[in-house]
């Protein structure tokens, strides 16, 4: 537990009010200090998860499996699509957009959950969306495997591409987080905000070519469609496992850069809302 002096600090008003980098440094200074904290609260949140379950961790597996059976399932048998190995195809769009959805739908209202610590002074803001993208991340990576297991059975072996994955997956980490910062300090003096994040993902999973190729869409619409924050990801991916080539620069560097404005304005919009929190929880 902190102590008095380190508790005050904690949700004292910032002493930097602007919008720039003094932001950016003393946000990520301050989770660096409280990293162990976060570790224990990723294990808590994770113990939590499985507790009283039969099978336990077992289930971190078991999840994308029975996803993919069930996909492969439907495509494969009751559902005739053009493209071959389709469930191959559609788990490597799903996997990095489970991550981004759930990470928001459990992120949006974390700090208003854990209202209670923060108004207490027992843990910095920050550290609650930041658990919540880590603990989906983890999801996500058990998930990879599956994947590349599935693939190679059909005929698709991992390709060298593969050493792009951890570029994307830090592109994508930055975006999620950018926008759980965004939407958790909006839910605390606006709570529709959860009910807001629950329906715009149903339309951005649908604006997002997971189910669908890029190539369905008409030529002149695609390059507006690449502004689509997911998208990238998404393409490149698939590229990776899939297509078992090299993802297209352009495609990296979107979700790189993208990623990282997200972050940036997240943890502005953050910095400059949390003044308040603990009074408004």
């Amino acid at each position: 537990m902190s102590s008095a002096s380190e508790q005050v600090r904690i949700n004292a008003p910032p002493s930097h009010h602007g919008l720039g980098w003094g932001n950016v440094r003393n946000h990520v200074r301050e989770l660096w200090q409280h990293r162990a904290l976060l570790w224990a609260l990723v294990l808590r949140e994770t113990k939590a998860r499985y507790r009283n379950s039969a099978l336990g961790y077992l289930w971190t597996f078991l999840n994308p499996l029975l996803l993919l059976g069930v996909y492969s399932l439907v495509f494969s048998v009751y559902m005739r699509v053009d493209l071959p190995d389709y469930a191959i195809y559609l788990f490597a769009a799903l996997l990095p957009w489970i991550w981004l959805s759930s990470s928001l739908t459990v992120g949006t209202t974390c700090i208003v959950q854990g209202g209670s610590l923060i108004a207490k002074a027992l843990l910095p803001p920050q550290l609650l969306p930041l658990m919540h993208v880590i603990n989906n991340l983890v999801n996500m990576v058990l998930g990879l495997p599956v994947l590349l297991l599935a693939a190679t059975l059909v005929g698709r072996p991992p390709h060298p591409a593969l050493v792009v994955l951890p570029v994307l997956l830090l592109g994508h980490a930055m975006l999620i987080q950018g926008l759980v910062l965004i939407t958790s300090s909006l839910c605390v003096r606006f709570r529709d905000m959860e009910f807001l994040v629950t329906n715009g993902l149903n339309l951005w999973f649908f604006l997002t070519p997971i189910v669908y190729a890029i190539t369905m869409i008409p030529e002149r619409f695609r390059a507006l469609a690449l502004l689509n924050p997911a998208t990238p990801i998404t393409l490149a991916i698939q590229d990776i496992v899939y297509w078992r080539r090299f993802p297209a620069p352009l495609h990296v560097g979107l979700s790189l850069g993208m990623g990282a404005i997200a972050l940036f304005v997240g943890i502005q919009v953050f910095e400059r809302l949390r003044d308040h929190m603990a009074e408004e929880i």
